[in-house]
């Protein structure tokens, strides 16, 4: 029979408030989301040592499930008499049963990046078996090769590496960028990411592919440069790690930023000048690559 679903959104401030009242009221699930993502407003929620913690983005979008018999009208007067405020303007929707694997393997395919280069979900076969192919589960973590940004960044692996470089992937979601390297012949490569799940997630995919690469919390990486460093997350945490993905680069070495919009794109390499001579490297679909060799170390 499906499932009813409710959506509005709320003030941080009252985000935990809400969902906690939701599940009070028998939601199946309660989703939390950025409401003003994919827009430059889109605030990003990552953790570094030494960084203040943030619960919830400022417009946090709750979405719940419930049983197809359940009267929203109640759980809306229920949860806002639990958490003191009104009932916020919201969408109530049905939501089809469905097999949802199948559903969800259904809207991934096999993305040509160059044309030797395959980004290939692990249940589709293989359509260029001489050529590079990437074997990707996504898994619990982002990274399938099908966003703007992440496609950028493969476009500019096939470019810059020529075998035998060292390359740290710092936010490496998926893994499918380090993967990408060591498919393409980097020779020690180095994934990160604050979030366990993406760490296993990688690690399986690395598997999957035969690759050698090591996945390691932020707390856990080697010390020491490398030939190239490739970021792809977003603006502000590129303007908050520049200090850390700086020292990361040998003196020659290239570094990418990606995650970045167009419109953005000057803020984020003023943060990398004097290091690097960054410039645009490429632009797809109102995102940006950001690339550069380092030059020195400013005094």
């Amino acid at each position: 029979m499906g499932f009813l679903a409710l959506e509005f959104d709320v003030p941080a401030a009252v985000a935990d408030a809400w969902a906690d009242a939701l599940l009070a009221a028998g939601a199946l699930s309660v989703d939390a989301s950025d409401a003003s993502a994919e827009t430059p407003e889109e605030t990003p929620l990552y953790f570094e040592p030494g960084s203040a913690e943030v619960f919830a983005w400022p417009i946090t979008r709750l979405a719940a499930l419930f049983d197809p018999n359940t009267d929203l009208d109640d759980v809306l007067a229920m949860t806002a008499q639990v958490v003191g405020k009104n009932v916020p303007p919201y969408r109530r929707s049905v939501v089809a049963d469905q097999d949802w694997v199948r559903l969800t393997q259904s809207q991934f395919h096999p993305i040509r990046i160059a044309d030797d280069f395959w980004v290939v979900p692990s249940w589709c076969p293989i359509p260029e078996p001489q050529g590079i192919n990437l074997r990707l589960d996504p898994g619990l973590a982002f990274g399938t090769g099908s966003h703007p940004t992440t496609r950028l960044c493969l476009e500019w692996l096939r470019a810059h590496v020529a075998g035998g470089e060292s390359l740290l992937d710092y936010g490496c979601g998926s893994g499918i960028l380090a993967i990408a390297a060591a498919k393409l012949g980097a020779a020690r490569v180095v994934g990160t990411d604050v979030d366990p799940l993406a760490l296993a997630a990688s690690l399986d995919n690395a598997q999957r592919n035969d690759v050698a690469a090591s996945f390691v919390l932020p707390g856990a990486l080697p010390v020491g440069t490398f030939d190239i460093v490739i970021a792809n997350i977003l603006a502000n945490p590129l303007l908050d790690l520049a200090p850390v993905l700086r020292a990361r680069v040998r003196i020659a070495g290239r570094i990418a930023l990606a995650g970045v919009l167009q419109t953005q794109a000057d803020g984020v390499a003023a943060a990398y000048t004097g290091w690097f001579n960054i410039v645009t490297w490429r632009c797809g679909d109102g995102w940006a690559l950001l690339s550069g060799e380092r030059t020195s170390r400013p005094d």
